[in-house]
């Protein structure tokens, strides 16, 4: 475990290996090695130690992890920010991905994190129910919100309420693609009757809300799924030179315009709602003052922001926690 400060005192701490996309998953027995590699015991859950029932607590020292990418790292930082705020004294840890960090949510060695509701909902259940569960995140937000606390609370777990920002799973094409056959949703291209690859994952064959979704909920003739990944310069570059026809991205993308690429709006909810939503651990974190100070970034967070800052950083190269103090800033609630 590597350690650092910055100036203002808020201490720094690395998990092993980055991930790039906070979907990835590694089996267990793979986690169970990363933890052990990582040094830091994750101890048994809130769960197990029959915790998950304890009030609510108010630590002043806060551990805020981010899963890593970009979008996490801004999320995360803002939150240590408006903590700091509001009297707390921060720590910034980043965790390698949420085999890691979920667990040390619950047992208090992370005490906040940047979550997106429909995909933690259906982790959970997962680790609940076991990997074929049927999925309980769903596009309506109301009845994805209450599957994740209902999977959250006995797990010592508290979900915040979410703001308007939203990071799901999208689909784009070339502007001039757009403009030739007069595109603006998922709807205008299945209507076109054009034939499409799709430039994604590979295991977009099998999820309903890629190749399934949009053969049967927009009736778009998708001829073959080209496999490179989703978001990545690759699948993009396929677009641009017209050897695909769609990407599979995210919504808060923010390098589509340098591929010219336009995203197609997703007007029948096909994607989840992956609101972006703070979990905090009840036990340490659980205070009405943690929630209030995070609350406060709902008032203003959009995913376009998220989106902007996320082009700060991953195209004018600034570092996160930079962007993250300034858009607080600009915003009042700093």
């Amino acid at each position: 475990m590597t350690w650092r400060t910055r100036p203002t005192g808020t201490t720094w701490r690395t998990w092993p290996a980055r991930m790039t996309w906070r979907t990835r998953l590694l089996s267990g027995v793979l986690v169970a090695a990363a933890v052990l590699a990582s040094g830091c015991d994750s101890g048994p859950s809130l769960e197990n130690r029959g915790e998950a029932s304890l009030p609510p607590g108010d630590s002043k020292h806060l551990v805020v992890g981010s899963a890593g990418f970009t979008e996490s790292d801004l999320l995360a930082h803002m939150y240590a920010q408006l903590l700091e705020k509001a009297g707390y004294g921060t720590e910034f840890l980043s965790v390698a991905n949420r085999e890691l960090y979920e667990p040390a949510l619950e047992s208090g060695q992370i005490d906040v994190v940047p979550e997106y509701a429909a995909t933690f909902a259906d982790w959970l259940n997962a680790k609940v129910n076991g990997a074929d569960a049927e999925p309980v995140g769903s596009p309506d937000l109301d009845t994805t919100m209450k599957a994740l606390r209902d999977l959250a609370a006995p797990r010592g777990l508290t979900v915040l309420d979410p703001g308007e920002a939203v990071d799901q799973n999208a689909f784009a094409v070339a502007a001039s693609y757009a403009r030739e056959h007069r595109l603006k949703t998922l709807t205008d291209l299945g209507k076109s009757g054009l034939k499409v690859r799709l430039a994604a994952g590979d295991e977009c064959v099998r999820r309903p809300y890629c190749e399934p979704g949009l053969k049967t909920v927009y009736g778009i003739d998708v001829t073959a799924v080209d496999p490179k990944g989703v978001g990545t310069t690759q699948a993009k570059k396929a677009v641009q030179s017209g050897r695909d026809q769609l990407v599979l991205t995210t919504s808060t993308d923010a390098t589509l315009d340098e591929f010219g690429l336009v995203l197609l709006a997703d007007d029948k909810h096909l994607q989840n709602a992956d609101y972006v939503v703070p979990v905090v651990n009840r036990a340490r974190a659980g205070s009405e003052g943690v929630a209030r100070a995070l609350g406060r970034l709902n008032t203003v967070l959009t995913t376009d922001d998220l989106a902007d800052m996320n082009r700060q950083v991953d195209s004018w190269r600034r570092l996160p926690e930079d962007v993250a103090k300034k858009y607080l800033k600009d915003k009042g609630l700093l």
